[in-house]
């Protein structure tokens, strides 16, 4: 409205109505629409937007046109048909579960997941009947034996976090589709520039695109690309259950995404370079990386990644102390448990992201007290090779001296 309309109205009316319908259509950068509600030109607008009978936007907790803006871009990277936005990772993989499972369904999931995934199914959704398989990621007999003809769908990720081991996604999704269960691919820790999994036969991608598609750590939120069918389905569950996105986070990583390859790929050069060096290191026992030739299926990484991502993992002797006495020497890299970020980021599995795991389930995957993952991010390679250098040497000056009458055995 614009001044001469309001003229003849008092200073509340006008505080309120004066300036509004603002064109941006000329705007370089996209502007967001931080909106909950939308205005109908009529009241038969109003009833045709909700029914469906014709297009528009209804309410931001269905949709928002900075958030579809987001999909859309991600769904074209992924070589998608649609793509559904979510207020979180979890929140992505809680909508897909609603979407696809009854009572009488069951889950087969890789036992090498995050662990708040693996608890969802573990304390969640049985309590609705629907019951979890857990199987190793690079065990293809495993997953053979656990699907049948009641799984919903099987869900992993590759390759898998922190312990970097890899599904064979074309053999996986040929024992899902005989069976009739659908395959969904956590792409979080290579996202679309370094792997596609919708081209070996999966039936969804979900990404935690807080992580590498914003790439600073700004936002939380959860993204899965797939067919229409599904994702018309995935819209019901957003619509009822509310767990939207919000436009501003929408908009970081729809505008982060615009330099998600340089900065993949970036710090995949980085992180292969880094991993070269740890693998000579004498303080460190084991690396896990997919891009190393050491590791037991680089050959298939190899045919079906176009690159190995920027996360890697390794282990030091001395278990949980030698560990934190590790990272709490770190000047450079940050503890900080996320990944994807510009920053170079430590964290330690056993003790974070995956501490709701028993002992017996640490073990069964792998995680030792000993592992140390690093998300590694854009600083010049030396100087991050100079800080993990010193903080491993640190390590084991801080050991405590050791009493006379053991250092007696010793020799």
């Amino acid at each position: 409205m614009d001044q001469a309309a309001t003229s003849r109205y008092g200073d509340s009316t006008r505080a309120i109505h004066a300036g509004t319908g603002v064109s941006t259509a000329d705007a370089f950068c996209e502007p967001i629409a931080m909106t909950s509600g939308y205005a109908f030109d009529s009241a038969r607008d109003a009833w045709e937007r909700f029914t469906g009978a014709s297009p528009g936007n209804v309410y931001s907790r269905f949709t928002n046109p900075t958030v579809s803006a987001m999909e859309q871009r991600v769904a074209s990277l992924e070589e998608a048909t649609d793509g559904v936005a979510f207020s979180s990772g979890m929140g992505a993989i809680t909508a897909l579960c609603m979407a696809l499972c009854s009572p009488s369904n069951n889950i087969v999931c890789s036992r090498d997941m995050f662990g708040t995934t693996l608890n969802v199914f573990k304390t969640y959704m049985r309590r609705f009947g629907v019951y979890a398989r857990f199987v190793p990621v690079d065990d293809p007999h495993a997953w053979a034996a656990n699907i049948d003809e009641r799984t919903a769908f099987v869900l992993l990720e590759t390759p898998s976090n922190p312990m970097m081991r890899v599904a064979d996604l074309q053999h996986i999704t040929q024992l899902a589709h005989a069976r009739g269960a659908k395959v969904i691919v956590d792409n979080t820790m290579l996202t679309p520039v370094l792997q596609k999994p919708l081209r070996f036969g999966a039936d969804a991608v979900v990404h935690s695109a807080g992580k590498y598609m914003d790439g600073q750590g700004r936002s939380v939120a959860g993204v899965v690309t797939c067919g229409k069918e599904l994702g018309n389905e995935l819209r019901g569950v957003l619509r009822t259950l509310g767990i939207c996105l919000s436009p501003m986070n929408a908009w970081l990583i729809f505008k982060g995404l615009e330099t998600l390859e340089l900065r993949v790929d970036r710090a995949a050069e980085s992180a292969f370079r880094l991993a070269t060096w740890l693998a000579g290191n004498r303080h460190v026992e084991r690396v896990h990386y997919t891009g190393l030739s050491s590791h037991r299926q680089h050959a298939l990484a190899m045919r079906q990644q176009s690159g190995h991502g920027g996360v890697l993992s390794f282990e030091l002797a001395g278990g949980r102390d030698r560990a934190w006495r590790f990272i709490d020497q770190l000047k450079l890299v940050a503890r900080c448990t996320n990944i994807g970020d510009s920053r170079s980021m430590v964290t330690h599995p056993a003790s974070t992201t995956h501490c709701r795991m028993t002992p017996q389930e640490l073990q069964a995957a792998g995680i030792e007290e000993g592992l140390v993952r690093l998300s590694v991010g854009l600083e010049n390679v030396p100087d991050l090779i100079a800080d993990i250098d010193q903080a491993l040497e640190k390590s084991v000056t801080s050991l405590p001296k050791m009493p006379w009458f053991e250092r007696i055995y010793a020799d």
